[in-house]
């Protein structure tokens, strides 16, 4: 599922990062409530029930510590993760374009995540989460606009890539790249994941232990 040729040392790198605990330190509803700004950061940004928090489980090995929920909306604050051997956090954003949710509560995500995204210094890159059953929506073109303007890194990550037959995610793909050829932020290799299957961990852990080289 790669298109580039990693290293055997860059991919142990990242297989040693994800082999030890990540703990949960803290949800966070306002700017004023996130840690300081000491060590590199990711995050995993998403429409809601696109499985950022699957993702998130199975990247780090660990099945409960990004809380899974069939209703979406379920993740309403910024939800801190940090590594108990690397210099690095990870942050899982509330998930948007979920319509049936309270105009205020909706208005105040909005708020949280632009805040975040454009005002954190330590933030690497942000992972943009796409169902693989259908490819890039209006609300996800919509974060990768605001991510071009902000000069975020950031970098398409298609979940849910085994649901799909061949043909259709091969469209999907096709679609995504050509929906990113020329953001100016936009990490130009998509990753195609499986949280059941495992596909893509491998991909993404490198990518990750590429980041904090760098």
């Amino acid at each position: 599922m790669s298109e580039i040729d990693y290293s055997p040392d860059m991919i142990e790198r990242g297989r040693l990062m994800f082999a030890r605990p990540f703990l949960f330190t803290k949800g966070c509803v306002r700017i004023a409530d996130l840690p300081p700004m000491d060590r590199v950061e990711i995050a995993f940004a998403g429409r809601s029930n696109v499985g950022k928090s699957s993702l998130i489980n199975a990247l780090v090995g660990m099945s409960g510590l990004a809380r899974t929920s069939n209703t979406p909306g379920r993740t309403q604050e910024l939800n801190i993760f940090e590594s108990q051997s690397e210099n690095l956090r990870i942050v899982d954003m509330p998930g948007y374009g979920y319509a049936k949710a309270p105009e205020d509560k909706v208005r105040a995500w909005t708020k949280l995540i632009h805040q975040y995204l454009t005002g954190r210094a330590t933030l690497r890159r942000v992972y943009v989460l796409v169902d693989g059953r259908h490819g890039p929506k209006d609300n996800d073109l919509t974060v990768m606009n605001e991510l071009d303007g902000a000069a975020v890194s950031y970098q398409v990550v298609l979940t849910k890539a085994d649901k799909p037959l061949k043909p259709e995610l091969d469209k999907v793909i096709a679609a995504t790249k050509a929906a990113i050829a020329k953001r100016p932020a936009a990490h130009p290799q998509v990753i195609l994941t499986s949280s059941v299957k495992g596909d893509g961990l491998r991909e993404l852990r490198t990518e990750i232990a590429m980041l904090l080289e760098s």
